[in-house]
């Protein structure tokens, strides 16, 4: 599988914006057109999983595999703050915002994951679409909590901060866009679904090497330009996706799962947040430095997760399965 997964078009496209960023070509997709992407992308995997949903019913799989999201996006944080703090020697603040990065969860790499897992026949479940909204803001409130445990914040503590932070979490566009397809999804079902198929399926796949391409170029810029990222950083910007890939499958396959399922649960787990943490990070913890977080999560983690840790939390899904 990790032959396939690099000689895919989905892997080769992300190579070559890695390869173009670095070597500094002026290749570039336009920011309308990555917006543009980015929304048919949520769009599809949204309708695509509540329409499974609506086929499947509410399940004891669908609701274990959700408790265990939230259980793990709240508590992966925690284990990850302290290797920061004692491995990477970063301060209070930045070891919280980089924590959160890293129990909440990457759109692409779900997308991309699930793409690469179906190639495989590993099909997961459609459910994990929800799995995936759920996952993303436990990890934020337990960033702030690790922030404030030591009195860092934004230096207020008023009601109207706060109603500002909760609505950046909640209300930003990634969540507002794939849980609303997701329910549009489960309204509409296979029926509903069938007359926009075209739109929404058959052209997938290529958006997504186009979007990937552009993934690559922004990825291999911000490596390129960070002047804050150390080895101790990117040790663990590596090895952190690793175990919690790893933890996620185990729990997967412990709750009942099938191997599709619960890989892709561990990819979840492995992924690392730079939409929405990023976005709450920056209003609640101003004083955390983006060129950590940003480079860690996007720079390292998610190149990595593309090209290799896919396939190898795949392997291991199907040797425990």
């Amino acid at each position: 599988m990790i032959i396939d997964t690099l000689t895919s078009p989905i892997i080769l496209f992300f190579a070559l914006g890695m390869f173009a960023g670095f070597v500094r070509s002026d290749l570039a997709i336009p920011e309308a057109i990555a917006k543009g992407m980015a929304i048919y992308l949520m769009a599809a995997i949204g309708l695509k999983g509540g329409v499974e949903v609506s086929k499947s019913g509410l399940t004891d799989a669908l609701l274990f595999a959700g408790a265990a999201g939230v259980a793990l996006s709240f508590l992966l944080p925690y284990p990850a703050y302290s290797l920061l703090r004692s491995i990477g020697r970063l301060d209070r603040t930045n070891s919280a915002a980089v924590a959160a990065h890293y129990g909440s969860v990457s759109l692409v790499t779900f997308i991309t994951a699930n793409e690469m897992l179906a190639l495989s026949g590993l099909t997961a479940a459609g459910f994990m679409v929800a799995v995936l909204a759920l996952m993303e803001t436990p990890a934020i409130i337990s960033g702030l909590l690790l922030a404030r445990r030591g009195g860092q914040g934004n230096g207020t503590d008023g009601s109207s901060s706060k109603a500002q932070l909760w609505r950046e979490v909640l209300l930003n566009a990634s969540v507002v866009l794939l849980v609303g397809a997701f329910v549009i999804g489960i309204v509409a079902g296979e029926k509903g679904f069938a007359p926009i198929e075209p739109v929404f399926d058959t052209g997938y796949k290529g958006i997504l090497c186009l979007f990937l391409l552009d993934m690559g170029l922004i990825a291999a810029r911000r490596l390129r330009e960070t002047r804050s990222m150390t080895l101790r950083l990117a040790s663990l910007a590596i090895a952190l996706p690793l175990v919690n890939g790893l933890i996620g499958v185990v729990l997967g396959t412990l709750i009942g799962l099938d191997t599709g399922t619960a890989a892709l649960l561990g990819v979840l787990t492995a992924s690392a947040s730079y939409i929405a943490v990023p976005a709450a990070m920056r209003l609640a913890l101003p004083a955390a430095d983006p060129g950590i977080y940003l480079s860690m999560s996007l720079g390292i983690t998610f190149p990595f997760n593309i090209v290799v840790n896919i396939a190898l939390i795949a392997s291991v899904a199907r040797m425990i399965g």
